[in-house]
């Protein structure tokens, strides 16, 4: 069951408990994507050791991202109200699980290593999560569609940074920022509410955050 979550007729305690071991399985156990990667089938090109580390950094910047994201949504489908917006939550979750397949197989191609701080990203981001949906369910996709909204920017910057015989990553990227284009617009279909600018505002700095510390650290 996506997110490791019991059904909706248990108890809060029990999905509690499943969104907690579907933490787990996100920071520790290896992860297998559903769909196969968008560099499968890009021929992996020659890159000198400088921008092995450049595409290294900027895919551990992603793969925090996406450990982000896994929390973000496992923290909202917690607290959902109506069994549709889980669903919903559920099934762009299991696409953000791809991608963290992805960016995590393409980093050790690059010889490099996840950010050493994913268990705070995840905990931050599933608390955020938690107070994004405590509103109203229409908030809480308002979320989604402005979280998925100022990622996909952040993917498109990233494509402009790679280094430009970096193929395989460009692929996963390019194939990341559609789908978060897709989630987000599925989330205001759905009635996701706008977000009143100071939360749009803070909801940029967090991110600034992530991506300045991952790219370290």
């Amino acid at each position: 069951m996506p997110f490791g979550l019991a059904p909706s007729s248990t108890t809060w305690a029990d999905r509690l408990i499943g969104a907690l071991d579907q933490g787990l399985r996100a920071l520790a156990a290896p992860q297998a994507a559903t769909r196969p990667s968008p560099a499968a089938g890009v021929l992996d090109s020659e890159l000198t050791a400088d921008e092995r580390r450049q595409s290294a950094a900027l895919m551990r910047v992603n793969h925090a991202g996406e450990i982000a994201a896994q929390a973000l949504y496992a923290g909202q489908a917690l607290l959902a109200r109506d069994e549709t917006t889980r669903n919903l939550l559920e099934t762009a979750a299991r696409e953000e699980r791809d991608h963290l397949a992805w960016c995590s197989e393409r980093i050790a191609e690059l010889g490099g290593r996840p950010s050493a701080l994913d268990p705070l990203w995840y905990a931050g981001s599933f608390v955020v999560g938690m107070l994004a949906a405590t509103r109203s369910d229409a908030t809480s996709l308002g979320f989604v569609n402005e979280t998925e909204r100022q990622v996909e920017a952040h993917l498109r910057d990233h494509l402009q940074r790679l280094p430009a015989q970096d193929r395989k990553s460009s692929a996963i990227l390019q194939q990341m920022a559609a789908d978060e284009a897709h989630h987000g617009t599925t989330a205001k279909i759905a009635g996701g509410a706008p977000l009143p600018e100071p939360i749009r505002r803070c909801m940029s700095l967090g991110g600034e955050v992530l991506r300045r510390v991952a790219l370290r650290v």
